[in-house]
């Protein structure tokens, strides 16, 4: 599995949207661990586990998860000789508790949750230790129920603090003249009394503080000072009692040291296999059906991270099929739906669910490797091609059965022509290692390679003409076209703009039939009717190189009888001509092409473009686009004049 194709098919949110789900770090490390498998076996089973944990949260009880607060570094500590404090064995005492309410509350969900639930039998309750520390630490403090020592020992300090709480309240009676206040308090963990500085000789007793302004003076009473000797010796033997009774339950949990860490493992599983389940319910998540075949069949897929309001895909590979070349407009969803593949994959692989319907189907791949964005790093001195050659060559690298491979913007990046042959070379080899493949591209001479090559099918996006805006939904069996034009105008380009590239459009229409040049010119500087015709003309040239491709039995049959001037595509040729000699009895056609005038069956040829749709008038000079400059120059001298010598040959016309 490749770790940079994982974010670029944000594998990596999906990832942290698990992770933010637990609610336990144990259970939080499982998730940060979290990756694809590539064993059908272990996917089944991660599956199972979140379909279950998803039925229980959809049965409305809420499952005891605990959050193990305090849990980890006293493990960590476990076998160490430490002694633990008050607080640490509470927490343990707690999550003993949680414990067992977990496997009370599994045991009653075996029919809901079979799987899981026997996951629970794994976990200890260790009644043993569980209730020495409920009873012998409650609300972070040692209960005198701890030890018979302990007990007597704080009897000694009650009756110790009685005695000098009788000789204090005494106290303040017999020295209330000197007093700043009649308030008995503490410090230094001895009883006082505020004693104003100036009357200070009045009360005998040791100073054991004094206020911030230094006028009162806490003073210990010299009465109770031999009560408070002997309260702080029996406070003494408290706190080694203490000591004593810690180093004790101490001892007893490290005796439960294996059956603690088993119980921080199955809840960490819990907390994990739920963290799954809670994301998949987040997006109404179902259950993938596994197969033992690399295939690919989604049934109103949707993107987990573009929300419920997101189209549903149809999407088939393995079949019929191991290659997808998806085509359609800009903006129009292509880079989405291979997200969506590679993302639907990853996250099966990884145990979760996945906004399907019932009847999708996928098989198990060893590699999934995307290639999606451009790419570029001035880090690592990577140009947008050659990032796509280096994901590229990974791809041939690990290409086979159960590879995944997806690309983003065929041929894109360098020369066009360069790029197209490389491309297709790229998926005749991808096509030889029968790896799963699916492509996106606006070139149409990978569309047609699509069309022609067995094991290879073409989709597009769905894009409303009339409002001009994609519809995001794949198409299969048809290439699609990339309507920059119409997108370009629904974002606003100045129509200006527009239709000079409409032109220019019709202009590289016509490279293949150099001599209509100068019609355009003419067309263009008499102001014909070049914008309306554009679209259609477009058309035309789609449909004609669609049906060329495809061997469509219509291609043969003549809309009408050509006309002089007319363009027409000749099929043996597999470029565009002009008539320059209707058909004769016989059906030949004289045509010219690159200058030369060829003759053709008129079967073996279709209207391209109109001559009404390409001159500006009925009454233009066709010779402009039949003879050179210097034959026109010539003739139009021969019919001013006599020029002896002066004369005008013409070639032989070739046979088809």
């Amino acid at each position: 599995m490749n770790h940079a194709s994982w974010k670029r098919l944000e594998f990596d949110k999906v990832k942290e949207a698990v992770v933010s789900n637990t609610v336990s770090p144990a259970g939080r490390l499982l998730a940060e661990r979290l990756e694809p498998s590539t064993k059908l076996r272990q996917v089944a089973a991660w599956l199972e586990e979140t379909e279950e944990a998803a039925h229980l949260l959809a049965s409305g009880a809420s499952i005891p998860l605990s959050a193990m607060e305090g849990i980890e570094p006293f493990l960590a500590l476990l076998g160490k000789g430490r002694i633990y404090n008050e607080q640490e064995l509470e927490q343990v005492s707690v999550w003993l508790t949680s414990v067992v309410q977990m496997k009370r509350y599994m045991n009653s969900k075996r029919n809901i949750a079979p799987t899981i639930a026997a996951y629970a039998e794994s976990m200890y309750d260790c009644p043993e230790l569980r209730e020495e520390l409920s009873r012998c630490i409650r609300y972070g403090l040692i209960t005198d129920q701890a030890s018979a020592d302990l007990a007597y020992i704080r009897r000694h300090i009650y009756a110790s603090e009685d005695k000098i709480q009788k000789k204090m309240e005494h106290a303040l009676s017999k020295y209330r003249p000197s007093l700043q206040e009649p308030v008995i308090s503490k410090r230094r963990d001895r009883f006082v009394i505020a004693v104003k500085r100036e009357l200070r000789k009045q009360v005998p007793g040791t100073v054991w503080d004094e206020s911030a302004s230094g006028q009162t003076l806490f003073v210990e009473p010299l009465d109770v000072a031999e009560l408070q000797a002997e309260l702080q010796q029996w406070k003494a033997v408290e706190e080694r009692e203490r000591t004593v009774i810690l180093a004790r339950l101490s001892e007893l949990a490290e005796s439960f040291s294996y059956e603690l860490l088993r119980n921080v493992e199955a809840m960490a599983a819990f907390d994990f296999i739920t963290a799954r389940a809670k994301l998949s319910r987040s997006y109404d998540g179902q259950k993938m059906t596994l197969s033992e075949q690399p295939v690919i069949r989604f049934i109103n897929a949707r993107h987990p991270l573009l929300g419920q309001n997101s189209v549903p895909l149809q999407i088939e590979l393995g079949y019929d099929w191991r290659q997808l070349i998806i085509t359609g407009p800009n903006t129009g969803g292509k880079t989405a739906t291979l997200k969506t593949i590679g993302l639907f994959v990853l996250m099966v692989q990884s145990g979760l669910l996945v906004p399907v319907e019932k009847g999708s189907e996928m098989g198990v791949f060893q590699h999934v490797l995307a290639d999606v964005g451009d790419g570029q790093s001035l880090e690592q001195s990577l140009s947008t091609f050659s990032s796509h050659i280096t994901v590229l060559r990974e791809m041939l690298q690990v290409a086979g059965p159960r590879a995944l491979l997806l690309l983003d913007e065929l041929a894109a990046g360098t020369d066009p022509s360069e790029g197209i042959a490389l491309s297709i070379a790229l998926l005749e080899q991808l096509l030889k290692k029968e790896a799963l493949t699916a492509a996106t591209t606006h070139f149409n001479e990978i569309k047609a390679f699509a069309t022609r090559t067995h094991g290879c099918q073409n989709g597009r996006m769905a894009f409303d003409a009339e409002t001009l805006k994609p519809l995001y939904r794949l198409e299969m069996g048809e290439a699609g076209d990339s309507h920059a034009f119409a997108i370009a105008r629904r974002f606003g380009l100045p129509e200006e703009v527009m239709q000079r590239a409409e032109q220019l459009l019709i202009r590289k229409e016509a490279i293949l039939s150099p001599e209509l040049a100068n019609a355009f010119n003419d067309c263009e500087q008499g102001g014909g009717n070049l914008e309306s015709s554009t679209t259609e003309t477009t058309k035309r040239s789609n449909a004609v190189k669609s049906n060329a491709a495809t061997g469509d039995p219509q291609i043969n049959k003549p809309v009408r009888a050509f006309e002089k001037g007319d363009a027409v595509w000749i099929y043996p040729l597999r470029r565009m001509g002009v008539v320059f000699q209707p058909a004769d009895e016989r059906g030949n056609v004289i045509v010219q092409v690159q200058g030369q005038k060829l003759s053709f069956k008129h079967k073996r040829m279709r209207l391209y473009i109109a001559k009404t749709e390409l001159y500006p008038g009925e009454d233009y000079d066709l010779d402009i686009v039949f003879e050179s400059k210097e034959n026109r120059k010539t003739r139009k001298l021969m019919n001013r004049k006599y020029v002896e010598g002066l004369m005008i040959e013409t070639p032989a016309e070739n046979q088809e």
